[in-house]
């Protein structure tokens, strides 16, 4: 087998800056106690200003003014690691969050479909580095070997267990993965590398040290595998971004709402579903949540879709109130099936195909400024048609040839040139509506070659009247 680590160096400072406005700005994390607020860790830009992790806030603030500050919240990062989860499910179904703060999963019998190794790799930090997430990937045949070589390396790839013992050989101890305990009683043994404690008697380390030490370097060289639980995802969406300001503006509320749908585009091709309707919480600090309803016609999870479509209902709300957070829950999480496409596809590039069209029509419109039509269960043509907003197939009624296009009121014909290629056919029904019809239809031919569809009331010699044309 073959496995994949990707370790998160930064993953509460990606966590922050991912949903900042301005992630380029200085930024700190904060922690400690009310009475001493102490900087958990900063971002490049604010090291420059001569910030660094362990400081005071009042230290922090005597060399700077202009710098962002945002609460380290250890919940945050399990949530990060739950959508880094659900977003390695599309590529393997053995996912792990085993260690903190990395991603483990199983990669060998994805290669056949996803590509050789670097094809993959290059896919995986592609769509990192849009989710916002700074990452160090190193490949190797088990998942213990591949944390701990993520530890000193990036983009490593181990192809067998020869190779995997002569790069665990050269890890200095402190970087090998054991307890600290252990590692520093080593150390003070003139140990320096992994290499020289495998090459110790097992016995003597046994009795040495604990035995989680043995039980480790049995895992490294993929003796002892490890017990992992495996990722499940979850069947529902619930993500929350909480404004550091009181927002009044939609604008201002687009950047974490595009966030917002790119974390659900995400969670749902991991699963490989769609989202049918979601709902969108402002929340405000002196009232209750404002709740929008974002419905569509068809299963979809393309991130800018959604995101043009969250947006066409935002900017239908009135915000009365100041939002201080902003939640976006999915539930309804169908199979997606996506749309069919030609293999040659002759559609202009900046065209959109037609259901993203409809999709966005009805979020900036409204539901009932878009509608389609549909057979309806009626006789009588100007009644076989009705306005429908859902997308479901048309029943064919029967068999028989109906015009496609009908006119607004039936004309009645000069019989003159009008040559009758099929008919009668009786159409006698609508009693019980009170629009009650007995008609004789024909099928007809005109000098141009027209073909229509006219009709003779039954017991009337008024002519022929026409009611519509076929294409």
């Amino acid at each position: 087998m073959r496995w994949v680590c990707i370790v998160f160096p930064q993953l509460a400072l990606d966590g922050a800056q991912r949903v900042h406005p301005e992630p380029d700005q200085p930024l700190a994390l904060l922690a400690g106690t009310p009475q001493r607020r102490v900087l958990q860790t900063v971002n490049a830009a604010a090291r420059a200003l001569g910030l660094r992790p362990g400081q005071s806030l009042t230290a922090a603030h005597a060399l700077a003014k202009s710098f962002a500050c945002v609460e380290y919240d250890p919940l945050e990062i399990e949530r990060l690691q739950q959508l880094l989860a659900a977003w390695a499910y599309r590529f393997s179904s053995q996912v792990s969050l085993y260690y903190p703060r990395a991603l483990l999963f199983e990669i060998e019998s994805s290669l056949g479909l996803f590509g050789p190794w670097p094809q993959f790799e290059a896919r995986l930090r592609k769509e990192l580095a849009e989710l916002g997430f700074r990452h160090r990937i190193v490949a190797a045949p088990n998942p213990a070997a591949a944390r701990v070589l993520a530890n000193l390396y990036d983009g490593l790839a181990v192809a067998d267990d020869n190779a995997l013992m002569q790069a665990l050989a050269l890890l200095p101890i402190d970087r090998a993965g054991l307890e600290s305990q252990a590692a520093t009683a080593l150390s003070r043994m003139g140990l320096r590398t992994l290499a020289q404690v495998q090459a110790l008697p097992r016995h003597t380390l046994a009795r040495r040290f604990d035995a989680s030490l043995l039980k480790h370097l049995d895992a490294l060289s993929g003796q002892r595998p490890l017990a992992l639980e495996f990722y499940q995802p979850p069947d529902q969406f619930n993500a929350r971004i909480e404004l550091n300001f009181d927002v009044q503006s939609h604008q201002a509320l687009l950047f974490p709402l595009r966030r917002l749908t790119g974390d659900l585009s995400a969670f749902l091709c991991g699963r490989d579903s769609g989202v049918q309707r979601f709902d969108l919480h402002l929340e405000h600090a002196q009232a209750p949540d404002s709740v929008i309803k974002v419905g569509l016609l068809s299963a979809e999870r393309e991130p800018l879709m959604l995101f043009e479509l969250a947006r066409g209902r935002l900017e239908q709300v009135q915000v009365t109130s100041p939002v201080r957070g902003l939640r976006l829950v999915a539930e309804d999480l169908p199979v997606f099936v996506p749309q069919r496409q030609d293999l040659f596809d002759d559609r202009p590039q900046q065209t959109l195909p037609w259901e993203q069209l409809r999709e966005r029509l009805r979020a900036r419109l409204g539901d009932d400024a878009v509608q389609g039509l549909r057979f309806h269960a009626d006789h009588r043509p100007e009644c076989a048609w009705q306005a429908a907003t859902d997308s479901r197939p048309c029943p064919n009624l029967s068999k028989v040839r109906r015009p496609g296009w009908l006119l607004n009121e039936p004309t009645l014909l000069s019989e003159q040139g009008v040559r009758i290629l099929m008919g009668p056919e009786r159409i006698e029904t609508g009693w019980w509506d009170g629009a009650d019809v007995r008609r004789d239809y024909y099928l007809i031919q005109t000098r141009a070659g027209q073909q229509g569809w006219a009709y003779r009331n039954v017991g009337n010699s008024d002519g022929l009247w026409l009611q519509g044309w076929f294409a």
